[in-house]
Formats: structure tokens, sequence, C-alpha cells
């Protein structure tokens, strides 16, 4: 059984990885609307390394609890969870914003 502190910690864990994937992604978004898809892909990449990371962490917990371990929820893993999903979905959000913006630029490369 893993004990409230492991879980925390491992919450802990979960956020710090999810929260340097946001940083990137949001970089990423900056950087395309910028015109730099070069940086933009980078910081994708990044993110996504992050957040394969931080579901690496998530699934060992959920390996344990599979395999009949107890788990205590704590507010920290419930938070690393949200923290996860959202980063998870803005991923998704980024790649197809900053394909818009790749878009936009060749067309204004061809009025222009």
């Amino acid at each position: 059984m893993a004990t409230k502190e492991e879980i925390s910690m491992i919450g802990f864990e979960i956020v710090a990885y999810a929260g340097d994937a946001q940083t990137d992604l949001i970089a990423a978004l900056d950087a395309a609307r910028s015109g730099d898809f070069e940086k933009a892909e980078a910081l994708c990449k990044s993110a996504g390394e992050a957040l394969i990371d931080a579901h690496d962490t998530q699934t060992k917990l959920l390996s344990q609890e599979a395999g009949g371990g107890e788990m205590d929820v704590t507010f920290i893993m419930v938070h690393a969870q949200d923290t996860l999903m959202t980063t998870m979905m803005l991923e998704k959000q980024a790649r197809f914003m900053i394909d818009e913006y790749r878009r936009i630029a060749a067309l204004e490369a061809k009025i222009a």
C-alpha cells in the first residue's frame, strides 16, 4: 500500500512534468504566432516528452492500484490528475493552432 505521503510525492512529480509541458506549449503558441515554426515544433516536442514522463509516473501508480494495492486519494493527486489532463488537452489544441498559424502565414505570403 502506498502511503499518503508517497502518493502526494507522486502527485508533485506529475504536476512538475505537466507544468513544464504547459509552459512549453504556451511558448510554442507564442513562437508560432510570431512565425517561428521551427521553435514552436521544438517546444511541442519538449512538451510531449514531459507529458510522457508525467503519464509514465501516473501509470506506475495506476498499475499498483490495479494489482490490488490500496490507494488513498490526496488533494495533491487530484490536482495532479487535473493538471495532467488539461495539459494533454492543451497539447492537442496547441498543435491544431500551430497548424492554423502555418496556414495563415502561407496565405499571407501568397498575397504579399
